[in-house]
């Protein structure tokens, strides 16, 4: 038998060359002559090759058992699928296997590579998107949470816009999309997305989707066309796949500490306007470079902005209270058991009723949250002034000293000075906290701390004077001359009027 491929060379150099006869290299170099053909016909030693499969004799009869075991694992969640270990277990405890776990693995193997799809290499266009969400743990003023990643990423450039949101739903999908467009400066041609439900209202065939009424409006408004995957096809859209992976572990490791969402929001835009510095591998040039042609082929952004909002109908409760997303939003009690329409952005949630906006809120992304607007209650207190130190929409409203004073002054002067205080602090149905504030001041400093007195001050401060109509840039008006009134050519008019 050869020794090493030193001597396998050798061998053949000097046969193949004459310098030596095979009956000699089999006797000299004390092989068989078998040996020395595989020799002369291969330039290295090929290595031990079966001529047959070897037979499997203890697990051959149940190959047709784990292969139906593996065609069930293709309707199962993913998670619960089987590995070559939980096979085994049920090979023994089912079947009565005796072979080794080594054997199972080995057969789960080579079938499971079988079963592997194989995909072809796409060339992305100019233009064209794809739209994914994954998810992330941020330490949000000194607590941490989970956030939703939005991620747009433009597969013929490289580049990647990322933003994080409380949560996945209709109005940070919307809010993702007008943000990464502002990003990008454009409306690319076509987007694609999976299957999710803030998208997809349902799912009719293998490619025909039924969009929800909020994405059909976006798609509406910016005229992009759509491609939603396959269902359990995320290879469709694997460019934006991979880079939630790296926007991840590249932009958000170590976990970031931020006071708010907005402050880690502008940094990851930053981050993803430096990343475009950076050269993808099989291309030239670098993602900017390549965003300059996707932005050739990009639609124009509409001039007036895209509402990002979500619309929804409630009812308000008895304590005028309007469920929204899990939590309780005030309304003016005038409008408490009728039925509202809440629009709801990621920052602000507004409660209309008919034609009107009658509250807004800040958005609140907990749950079981109730949020007051202690406004909405003065009405009501009015009339029952006796609950105003008990009313739970008030207990956190911080006002300005001088409406302490002012309280002490209406109820140590007059018999019902409690409900007078209320009637000040109606003004603010109609005027801003300061505005008011300054006018109970000036009140207060003049002695005159009556209602209809505060009031009378709100509403001079309030009345503008004219202001003078500039001529710069209307040449055409600085001719005209209009003459001072005689109020005396009136007169004329009393002719005949008898007192």
């Amino acid at each position: 038998m050869y020794a090493n491929m030193e001597q396998w060379s050798e061998i053949r150099r000097r046969v193949l060359t004459g310098g030596l006869s095979k009956r000699q290299a089999c006797e000299q170099y004390r092989i068989h002559w078998k040996t020395l053909a595989k020799i002369l016909t291969h330039e290295e030693p090929p290595g031990y090759r079966r001529t047959r499969p070897a037979r499997r004799r203890t697990i051959e009869p149940l190959l047709p058992v784990i292969r139906q075991i593996l065609d069930d694992d293709g309707k199962a969640p993913r998670k619960q699928r089987h590995t070559g270990q939980r096979i085994w277990q049920r090979l023994r405890d089912e079947h009565g296997f005796t072979g080794s776990y080594t054997s199972v693995k080995d057969a789960v193997r080579e079938m499971k590579v079988g079963r592997r799809e194989v995909f072809l290499p796409l060339e992305h266009r100019p233009g064209e998107a794809q739209v994914d969400y994954g998810f992330a743990r941020v330490i949000l003023a000194g607590v941490e949470t989970d956030v939703a990643l939005f991620v747009m990423t433009l597969p013929h450039s490289g580049a990647v816009y990322l933003q994080v949101f409380p949560r996945e739903c209709t109005e940070t999908f919307l809010e993702g999309h007008v943000r990464a467009f502002r990003f990008f400066g454009g409306v690319p041609r076509r987007i694609a997305y999976d299957n999710a439900k803030v998208a997809v209202a349902k799912i009719v065939g293998s490619r025909d989707r039924i969009p929800t009424r909020e994405f059909l409006r976006l798609t509406s408004y910016h005229l992009f066309e759509t491609h939603f995957c396959l269902v359990r096809r995320p290879n469709e859209k694997g460019h934006v796949e991979k880079l939630v992976d790296y926007a991840r572990s590249n932009f958000l490791v170590p976990v970031p500490a931020v006071a708010s969402l907005a402050e880690l929001n502008a940094l990851l835009e930053e981050q993803c306007r430096r990343d475009q510095e950076r050269h993808v591998r099989g291309k030239s040039a670098t993602i900017a470079t390549g965003l300059v042609e996707d932005r050739d082929a990009f639609l124009m952004l509409p001039e007036r902005p895209f509402e990002a909002r979500r619309v929804a109908s409630t009812t308000a409760d008895a304590l005028s209270l309007a469920t929204f997303d899990n939590n309780e939003y005030s309304v003016p009690t005038r409008y408490a058991y009728r039925e509202l329409t809440v629009v709801a952005t990621v920052d602000e949630v507004k409660i209309v009723h008919e034609d009107r906006v009658v509250a807004r809120h800040a958005r609140c992304w907990d749950r079981e949250q109730y949020r007051y607007d202690p406004v909405h209650y003065l009405a009501l207190l009015e009339r029952k002034p006796g609950g105003f130190d008990h009313a739970r929409p008030l207990q956190d409203w911080h006002l300005p000293e001088c409406f302490d004073l002012l309280r002490r002054r209406l109820e140590a002067e007059e018999r019902h000075g409690t409900r007078a205080f209320i009637r000040v602090l109606r003004l603010l149905e109609k005027y801003k906290l300061t505005q008011l504030t300054d006018a109970v001041e000036y009140a207060l400093d003049l002695d005159v701390v009556d209602p209809d007195s505060i009031r009378v001050v709100l509403d001079f401060r309030a009345d503008r004077p004219v202001e003078l109509f500039p001529l710069d840039g209307r040449l055409h008006l600085h001719g005209v001359r209009v003459e001072t009134t005689d109020v005396s050519a009136y007169g004329v008019l009393l002719t005949g009027v008898t007192s």
